[in-house]
C-alpha cells in the first residue's frame, strides 16, 4: 500500500544541483556551496568587485562547512574581505551599524552574509547603508528615507526558515524603543543565494523546530491576506505539505539530507510566497515578543501565536486555510464553524513535535497584554501587516489574540 501512495519528491536526485530562479538566483541542492567558486568568479572577473564584507554570526557558519568553500574561493579569486561576526540571534540596529563602519572603513564593494534569517537581514541592511552614507541603521527601520540602491548581496543561508535568501525583507530591533521593525525593498533582494541542505544538518533540534515554524507561519499569513493571489496559495499548500512530512523526520535523524531538502526548499517557496502576498497577524504580533525578550527565538514565538490566529482569522479564510492544512487536518471542511477545531489540532501537532511553550511559559503574562498590542500598533513597519489582515485588526482582536496564547487552547 506504501508504494501505491508514493510521492514524486522520491524520484528527485537530491544531488542534483539547480537554479531557483525568483528575483534572486538561488543555487539549491547538496553541494550548491561549491557554486561560491562561480560566484567569486563573477564578483570578481565581471563585476569588478574585489573587496566584500562577511556578515555572520560568531561560529555557526564555520560549523555548517560554509567558510570551508567561501574562504578559499574568495582566495583563488583575489577578493579580499573583512569580517563583522558579532550577529545574535535577534539583530539590533547598533550591530547593523558597527557592521556598516567595518565595511566603509575597508571599502567593501559587495556584502556576504552567511547564517540564518539574522546574519543575513544583518547583510542586507549593511548593505543599503553602504550606499547611503550619512544614514544609520534607526533611520533606516524607523523609515526615515526610501533605499532605491543598495550594494550586491550575496546570501549564503544555512537554516530552513525565513526565506530572506530570496525576498526583498529584512527585520533588525531597535532596544531602546523595544521595537522590531522590518524593512522592504526591491535593492536587498540577493543578487545571489545558495541554498544546501548539507549545511543545515547541525541545526539543534530546536533550532530545526523554530526555524521551520517560522516558514509555516509565512505560507499561512501570505495564503490569507487581503493582497493574496492564487500563486502564493499554491506555494502554500506544497510548503505545508512538505513541512508536516518532513519536520519530524529532520528531528529523528539530523543528519537526513532528504528531510532536510525539502524543508530548506519548503522554506525557500515559502518566502516566496510571502513576498508576493505578504505577511499579516502571526509575524506583527511576534516582533513585540522577541523586541521585549530578544532571547525568545523567532520561530518559538510564532509557534506559541500560531493556533491562536488561526482561530481568529479561519471564519474569513476558511476555504484556503482548510485546503493548506489539509495534511495536518483531513476532515476540514473549509466552514467557518471549525474554527477552534482547526486551531486545536495545530496546537496538537505543534506539541507532537516538541513545541509545548505558551507565553505565560516564557514569561508573559495577562499583565503584558496592553504594552504588546501598543507595541504591535505603533513599531514602524508593522501597520502594513496589520493592514493586510483578513480581519480588522483592532486593538480588541490583537489583545485578543495575545490572551489566547497566554495558555494551551485546550486548558
Amino acid at each position: 500500500m506504501e508504494g501505491c501512495t508514493m510521492l514524486w519528491e522520491s524520484q528527485i536526485p537530491i544531488n542534483q544541483v539547480f537554479e531557483l530562479r525568483c528575483r534572486t538566483i538561488d543555487y539549491f541542492g547538496v553541494g550548491a556551496i561549491n557554486k561560491f567558486y562561480d560566484i567569486a568568479k563573477d564578483l570578481k572577473e565581471n563585476r569588478g568587485i574585489t573587496r566584500v564584507i562577511l556578515v555572520t554570526g560568531k561560529s555557526g557558519y564555520k560549523k555548517c562547512g560554509a567558510w570551508d568553500v567561501v574562504k578559499p574561493a574568495l582566495e583563488e579569486y583575489g577578493i579580499e574581505y573583512v569580517h563583522y561576526d558579532k550577529v545574535g540571534p535577534n539583530p539590533t540596529v547598533d550591530m547593523v551599524d558597527e557592521a556598516t563602519e567595518l565595511g566603509k572603513e575597508f571599502g567593501a564593494q559587495a556584502v556576504i552574509g552567511i547564517g540564518g534569517g539574522s546574519p543575513i537581514d544583518t547583510a542586507k541592511s549593511v548593505a543599503i547603508l553602504l550606499e547611503y552614507t550619512d544614514k544609520n541603521a534607526r533611520e533606516l527601520y524607523e523609515g526615515k528615507f526610501f533605499a532605491m540602491k543598495a550594494k550586491p548581496i550575496i546570501a549564503i543561508n544555512t537554516t530552513h526558515g525565513t526565506g530572506t535568501e530570496v525576498d526583498r525583507f529584512a527585520v533588525a530591533s531597535i532596544p531602546e524603543k523595544e521595537y522590531k521593525p522590518a524593512i522592504a525593498f526591491d535593492c536587498i533582494y540577493p543578487l545571489y543565494a545558495i541554498d544546501d541542505p548539507a549545511l543545515t544538518t547541525k541545526l539543534p533540534a530546536d533550532q530545526t523546530r523554530y526555524v521551520t515554524i517560522d516558514a509555516l507561519n509565512h505560507i499561512t499569513e501570505a495564503a490569507t491576506t487581503k493582497v493574496t493571489n492564487p500563486y502564493s496559495i499554491l506555494l502554500a499548500q506544497e510548503t505545508a505539505r512538505l513541512i508536516f512530512d518532513y519536520l519530524p523526520k529532520a528531528i529523528a535523524d539530523p543528519n537526513n539530507l532528504s528531510a532536510r531538502y525539502y524543508l530548506l526548499y519548503a522554506s525557500a517557496i515559502a518566502g516566496i510566497s510571502f513576498d508576493n502576498g505578504m505577511l499579516h497577524f502571526t509575524h506583527a504580533l511576534e516582533h513585540p515578543l522577541s523586541a521585549v525578550k530578544p532571547d525568545l527565538p523567532h520561530g518559538l514565538g510564532l509557534a506559541m501565536l500560531l493556533p491562536a490566529v488561526i482561530k481568529h482569522i479561519y471564519p474569513a479564510t476558511a476555504r484556503v486555510l482548510a485546503e493548506v492544512y489539509r495534511p495536518l487536518v483531513p476532515d476540514a471542511k473549509g466552514v467557518p464553524g471549525e474554527a477552534e477545531y482547526v486551531a486545536r489540532k495545530v496546537e496538537e501537532w505543534l506539541f507532537s513535535i516538541g513545541i509545548t511553550q505558551k507565553l505565560t511559559d516564557v514569561g508573559f503574562t495577562e499583565d503584558d497584554i496592553d504594552k504588546l498590542t501598543e507595541l504591535a500598533m505603533t513599531t514602524p513597519g508593522l501597520g502594513l501587516l496589520l493592514s493586510l489582515a483578513p480581519i480588522d485588526a483592532t486593538r480588541e482582536t490583537i489583545a485578543a489574540i495575545y490572551r489566547d496564547s497566554l495558555y494551551p487552547m485546550s486548558k
